[in-house]
């Protein structure tokens, strides 16, 4: 099924209703409720489900939004930070969401993992190295090279701090009978790797599976660490859902499908045939291009509503 993220439009409104609408009137059935939304808006989200006009395919994580937070930040409390009590308020905040997606039939919640803390920062640097024409470097190589060594002698311990901390969330997600979308993320140090992703999916049991973001692979393909459809090949089939934006070298992403450089074509294929494909877009965006991209992606792919 084709469905559209309120991280488009969240940001215009101050009434979930009226958020809803804009979102039904382009001609969506189906919508992600994306992080960053006050929890102000939510009565009127919850009004709005309540006439059946639209159906919910999942929830991103945090939503709603922590009250002390003050910005859209979906990683403003990690599962892997050296703090306890921001664990803590990871996973009840986690736990609240989950709520709210039982309440409106959404049946997957997409988590943010984590990231390696002491590496912070290196993709950003990486991808200044690139803006200034650096790619085909050996510096540049050496960099991303010595980032990966670092990264390889610590990961562990943060799989192991992140399999622990979700259990409570997993426990619950199983109780409700809601999917757990672990999502493949746009920089190296965040968690997990495509290196760890497919023990991590054993470990964690049937309550997860893969989120596939196209972007985020596409930016890593176009760093240098991963093949966009090797990869997709090897875990496409345990994907349960995607987010679905296109990407312009070399990390310029969240644009309207069709409008950049990912072959949506040879890797749409390597998918499992009845996931939601949830637009993730850029708030600037234009509605007219929205319309056109679904109506193409339609015309090219199905919309499997069910």
């Amino acid at each position: 099924m084709l469905a559209l993220s309120t991280c488009w439009n969240s940001h215009r409104h101050t009434n979930g209703e009226d958020m809803l609408r804009e979102i039904v009137d382009l001609g969506f059935q189906h919508v992600e409720l994306s992080h960053g939304l006050n929890v102000s808006k939510m009565d009127g989200i919850l009004k709005f489900a309540g006439r059946g006009e639209v159906r919910f395919t999942s929830l991103h994580n945090f939503c709603p939004q922590p009250v002390e937070v003050m910005s859209d930040s979906p990683d403003c409390f990690e599962f892997t930070s050296g703090r306890p009590e921001i664990r803590q308020r990871a996973v009840k905040m986690t736990l609240h969401t989950l709520e709210y997606a039982e309440r409106l039939g959404a049946k997957r919640l997409v988590l943010h993992c984590g990231c390696v803390s002491p590496m912070r920062g290196f993709t950003k640097r990486l991808i200044t190295a690139i803006m200034e024409g650096k790619f085909a470097s050996k510096s540049y190589g050496e960099q991303k090279l010595g980032g990966v060594r670092q990264r390889e002698e610590v990961s562990d311990a943060y799989i192991e701090a992140l399999a622990e901390t979700l259990k409570p969330v997993i426990e619950a997600a199983t109780e409700k009978g809601i999917r757990l979308g672990i999502e493949n993320r746009d920089s190296y140090e965040q968690l997990p790797s495509e290196r760890e992703f497919p023990a991590l999916l054993d470990r964690l049991g049937p309550a997860c599976g893969y989120w596939h973001d196209f972007g985020h692979a596409q930016r890593k393909e176009n760093m240098g660490f991963l093949e966009h459809r090797a990869w997709l090949a090897k875990i496409g089939p345990r994907a349960i859902g995607c987010h679905l934006h296109d990407a312009r070298w070399p990390v310029e992403d969240h644009c309207v499908p069709f409008t950049g450089d990912i072959d949506y074509a040879s890797l749409v294929p390597l998918l499992p045939k009845d996931i939601p494909f949830i637009i993730e877009l850029h708030p600037k965006s234009e509605a007219a291009q929205i319309v056109a991209a679904a109506d193409r992606w339609r015309k090219e792919f199905g919309d499997g509503i069910s």
